[in-house]
């Protein structure tokens, strides 16, 4: 299951494409509109999908193309859903040589989540990063505010079951 990529279907509302469109009228024309339009389409959807990107695309008389480059060249917007716990593992040196692969492994297997991905029903997210700068602690993995370090393989079952249980 750690390597199968989970594609998420697009399930932007009318509401939501409503308040892009103002956003966008209001860009329109204006130089340098790329950015801000792509920022607050991502705050809207929490994503940009290729749906959201045509509509970005149409409505500011851009090539599909110029929006992707955009999209995939900065690390501030992201091609994938979040999910409601965003896993983050540190893959630092620090943290790579105590384990932490095996922690992203694990991770992957007991949510069904890939790296990079999110899970069908929207509850997991998991992501590899680079160093947070808690070398102290490492190795280290962070879901959403919550930072949890000095980790150990065999606490990454419980650490997953405490936001299984939270819903």
């Amino acid at each position: 299951m750690a390597n199968k990529k989970t594609k998420v279907p697009f399930k932007g509302t009318p509401e939501q494409k409503a308040e892009l469109l103002e956003a966008l009228h209001e860009l329109k024309g204006r130089r340098g509109a790329m950015m801000p339009a792509l920022q607050k389409a991502q705050n809207i959807y929490g994503y940009l999908p290729i749906e959201v990107q045509k509509i970005v695309a149409d409505e500011l008389d851009l090539r599909l193309e110029e929006i992707y480059g955009v999209v995939t060249f900065y690390s501030q917007f992201s091609l994938n859903p979040k999910g409601r716990y965003k896993i983050s593992v540190c893959l630092g040196t620090a943290c790579y040589v105590k384990g932490a692969g095996d922690i992203l492994d694990k991770i992957a297997e007991l949510t069904g989540v890939s790296t990079g991905g999110c899970g069908e029903d929207g509850k997991y997210s998991l992501e590899a990063c680079r160093c947070i700068g808690a070398c102290g602690l490492a190795p280290v993995i962070t879901i959403n505010e919550d930072v949890y370090g000095r980790l150990k393989l065999d606490e990454i079952p419980e650490i997953v079951a405490k936001y299984d249980a939270m819903e």
